[in-house]
């Protein structure tokens, strides 16, 4: 239970002690993989026992699916663009937005990634998920929505590689201390761009 505004203690909705408890994992992601996330960690963070989380998400296995997902749902929605910019600004602001995002929760991101790289079906598929959302959404911006749904497609199969090519290149230069970026940026994004048209002209 939690505090109210007058300092007395009131009971949470089933549904906002699901979220309150997969927003402690998102937390808790930022320093660790998922796979070392300690269930009473987490339960001890939310003042109930690890009993009663397991009334909330039945498995240890369905609690960490839901803060996975909810991570590649926070990667979507943070780096979509404003749709009323050219699609070329649109591409623009949503790799400005990714790197950023990388920057400011890297550790975090990286457990995303290395959750995936382990090789578990849950983290695997949610990851694979999120980066087809990614695909899909800068297909539509080179006014290529058709090719999201076609897996041998030229077209997509560059593009998710490219992101590959980025999420790696963002891994890396924000890790380096700011004063040794070789690149603001903005110059990361502009040579983001000018790779993924030579790739699609290759």
């Amino acid at each position: 239970m939690d505090k109210s505004v007058d300092g007395r203690r009131r009971r949470l909705s089933a549904e906002d002690r699901r979220k309150q408890l997969v927003g402690i994992g998102l937390m808790m992601l930022r320093t660790q993989p998922i796979h070392d996330l300690s269930i009473d960690a987490v339960a001890a963070e939310a003042g109930i026992s690890r009993g009663l989380l397991f009334h909330y998400f039945p498995t240890k296995r369905d609690f960490y699916v839901e803060v996975m997902s909810a991570a590649g749902r926070r990667l979507l929605r943070v780096t979509k663009p404003d749709p009323s910019l050219p699609a070329d600004e649109q591409l623009r602001q949503m790799l400005l937005s990714f790197v950023a995002f990388v920057t400011r929760r890297r550790d975090s991101y990286i457990s995303f990634v290395r959750g995936a790289a382990g090789g578990d079906n849950f983290v695997v598929e949610v990851y694979a998920a999120t980066r087809a959302g990614l695909t899909t959404r800068v297909l539509e911006l080179l006014d290529s929505a058709a090719e999201a749904d076609r897996p041998a497609s030229r077209d997509r199969m560059t593009v998710h590689a490219w992101l590959a090519y980025v999420e790696d290149l963002a891994i890396e230069w924000s890790g380096l201390p700011e004063a040794d970026r070789p690149t603001s940026a903005e110059e990361l994004v502009n040579h983001f761009i000018a790779a993924l048209q030579a790739l699609r002209q290759l």
